[in-house]
């Protein structure tokens, strides 16, 4: 206490001889708080870890990672106090004995510091904007805070504080980042030798870089061993074993933009845009959080996989980019993302599972669902023949048709469905209200500010993303319980408190019964609409989904596939990046749904099965209360069949009485017109548009 009280006295006076003894009292009134230890920690990184706890991404302004004292080589606490403050554990934070040792190898034209381990933690942190200060008031603010931090803090307190914010150069702050970016390896492995290199290098840390300058690092290095030998911390033996040690660096670079990416690219750049709608760029890039998110490393690789092998098997896709979202039906956690092909290869890095695309006929799946849920039967008829027409007032009448313009006759909702009419499903919409389908859509998390109360709208005419998408599906996934995408579970202040836990929030959008209803037709789609899909025993599991396909009248330029089990919802997407250029010789049946088959069969295969939740039947109206613009009643229907049929025998008839003569050229035939529904037997190619381009 003596030596400390005369260090400060020591200050104090030489003030005094200058005149300006009378400023302590104002240089010492408006001191940052020195009693809290964070305010040591000028700059920590936010740590982003995948859902088993490995990290992902480090957000920095400074590349520093705190550690604790049994973190650390005792080499390097030793090692730091020989060469930095060797009377560390005596003085109370001012070294007198230290300052006139100084002032004498001033006097003799040597230069020697004087500053404690203490002087340099303050100067280097809360009073960092005064660090290069040569002046008086600084050096007395300076002396005064080490002094009381030596009566708050404990000395190994205060040496791990130092160790974890002094700068060791090649942007690494703290032994820790330090230890890794040199050696690669945590500080607490580090040997005699490596301890002695990076304790050497804070005194100048450009001039002593190992990477740089790797003989002055060495020279350096056996200084500080020298030093520790002296003190007696090590051995003649250990010291000539450490001295005898070739330079060996594993260097890990850092990147400049304040962004470290460890895995899971895209995926980290939407957690750090959810992030940085909640917390300052200060408090995300120095404020020492972790975060833990939603990604499973094992998932989002069987996905990435399946996406990017996929879509490299074929020389036509080698422009196409492919978007991905996995989402678990019964949480709403994120599992996995594919942003693209590759994220490195793309200048911008556009995440093509965050960007919005025209889904096509994917969308009918919530058109059915408010049907199923206003009581809508999926057995009842709807005409499905190509092309159709609705009035238009003041201009030409609007033609629908289906892809190919191919005539599916009358046939049920779920027949439909599953050949995905165009010209059955603009009926459906018609006769429900696309208001109501809206309403559907905004209850299954679907943004709709792009959704326009038009005839084409249940065709996909809006815009979507596959994180939409693979969530409003993972809604019939679970009884019709909606979930809100979660990408982060957990986040921690630097001091390792709990800031935000994730709280299950979930809304009815459907009825249990509604979406079993929901799913059992879009299991028929899988099964009848030619996918291929659950035609071979690959996966014991059953599956929903539909595809899409968005374009003009002529070109297909979006490729869609959403399909989901009980535990996982996904939604794929193919397409040129950012413009509508046609997608040419590929289709949903080389993109999408091998991408889907690939990845269900890695993460799925061998899970033991687990079926859909059941509910009531829902309580469906009459078929006859439901009017559709083209759709005859029975009784018309009954009545056409009848005239067909006569108008067939009466032409047979007319063929056999002129036998032996060319017959006569029939007149093109009516379609049939069966009010049972029909299975497809055929794939089910459609579109998003009035004017279906390329098959499913």
């Amino acid at each position: 206490m003596l030596f400390s009280v005369l260090g400060f006295l020591l200050v104090a006076g030489i003030a005094f001889g200058i005149g300006m003894l009378g400023n302590i009292n104002r240089w010492l009134s408006d001191l940052p708080d020195y009693t809290d230890a964070d305010e040591y920690l000028v700059s920590e990184p936010t740590h982003i870890l995948d859902s088993q706890g490995t990290e992902i991404a480090t957000f920095f302004v400074q590349n520093r990672e705190s550690v604790t004292a049994d973190k650390v080589s005792e080499w390097v606490l030793k090692g730091t106090v020989d060469v930095e403050d060797e009377r560390f554990y005596e003085h109370n934070g001012v070294d007198i004995i230290g300052i006139g040792r100084a002032v004498l190898a001033q006097l003799s034209g040597r230069s020697e510091g004087a500053s404690t381990i203490t002087q340099q933690l303050v100067r280097n942190t809360i009073l960092s904007e005064e660090q290069f200060d040569q002046t008086i008031e600084r050096k007395v603010r300076e002396a005064f805070i080490a002094m009381e931090m030596e009566k708050i803090f404990s000395k190994d307190e205060i040496l791990m504080m130092y160790l974890n914010t002094i700068y060791y150069g090649h942007g690494a702050y703290g032994i820790q980042a330090a230890s890794k970016t040199y050696l690669s390896k945590n500080a607490n492995e580090l040997t005699l030798a490596e301890a002695a290199l990076l304790i050497g290098l804070p005194n100048s840390p450009s001039y002593y870089d190992p990477t740089a300058n790797p003989d002055v690092a060495v020279d350096r290095r056996n200084k500080v061993l020298g030093n520790m030998l002296r003190i007696g911390t090590i051995s003649q033996e250990e010291y000539d074993a450490a001295v005898a040690e070739p330079l060996a660096l594993n260097v890990t670079e850092t990147s400049d933009t304040g962004i470290s990416v460890y895995a899971h690219p895209y995926f980290v750049d939407y957690v750090k845009s959810l992030l940085q709608e909640e917390f300052s760029t200060d408090v995300l890039f120095k404020g020492g959080l972790t975060v833990t998110t939603t990604i499973d490393p094992a998932i989002q690789q069987a996905a990435e996989t399946a996406a990017v092998e996929n879509i490299n098997k074929y020389p036509a896709a080698n422009d196409l980019q492919i978007g991905m979202s996995v989402v678990d039906p019964k949480t709403g956690h994120i599992k996995a993302m594919v942003g693209g092909r590759d994220y490195n290869a793309d200048p911008n890095h556009v995440n093509h599972a965050t960007a919005k695309r025209q889904p096509g006929s994917s969308f009918k799946s919530f058109t059915l669902a408010t049907a199923i849920k206003m009581g809508v039967n999926p057995n009842i008829t709807i005409n499905c023949e190509s092309p159709l027409y609705w009035d238009n007032p003041g201009g030409e009448d609007v033609r629908i048709q289906n892809y190919g313009n191919h005539n599916y006759g009358y046939r049920s909702l779920a027949s439909a469905t599953a050949v995905s009419s165009n010209t059955g499903y603009v009926q459906l919409a018609e006769t429900i209200g696309n208001q109501n389908i809206l309403q559907t859509c905004k209850s299954l998390g679907l943004d709709t500010s792009s959704m326009h109360d038009v005839l084409s709208m249940t065709l996909g005419t809006g815009d979507v993303t596959t994180l939409q998408m693979a969530n409003a599906y993972a809604s019939f996934a679970n009884g019709g319980e909606h979930r809100a995408p979660v990408a982060i579970t957990e986040i921690k202040s630097r001091a390792g408190e709990v800031v935000y836990t994730h709280k299950d929030e979930k809304t009815q959008a459907l009825t249990a019964g509604d979406a079993a209803a929901v799913t059992e037709v879009l299991e028929t789609v899988m099964e009848r609409g030619g996918t291929g899909v659950t035609g071979n025993p690959w996966i014991k599991q059953p599956i929903a989904g539909k595809t899409g396909t968005a374009g003009t009248a002529s070109d297909t330029t979006d490729l869609w596939f959403c399909g989901y089990t009980p535990q996982l919802s996904v939604s794929i997407w193919v397409g040129h990046s950012g413009t509508n250029t046609p997608i040419k010789n590929v289709n949903n049946s080389t993109m999408t749904l091998p991408v889907f088959k690939a990845f269900m069969k890695a993460v799925l295969a061998d899970a033991p099965r687990e079926e859909f939740p059941e509910g009531p039947t829902p309580e469906y109206k009459p078929n006859s209360e439901w009017k559709f613009s083209h759709t005859k009643s029975p009784e018309e229907l009954a009545a056409q069949q009848q005239a067909e049929e006569a108008a067939k025998q009466e032409e047979e008839s007319s063929d056999k009485e002129g036998e032996g003569e060319s017959p006569q050229a029939p007149t093109t035939p009516q379609p049939q017109t069966p009010t049972t529904p029909q299975p497809p037997v055929t794939p089910a190619p459609e579109t998003g548009g009035t004017t279906p381009t390329t098959p499913q």
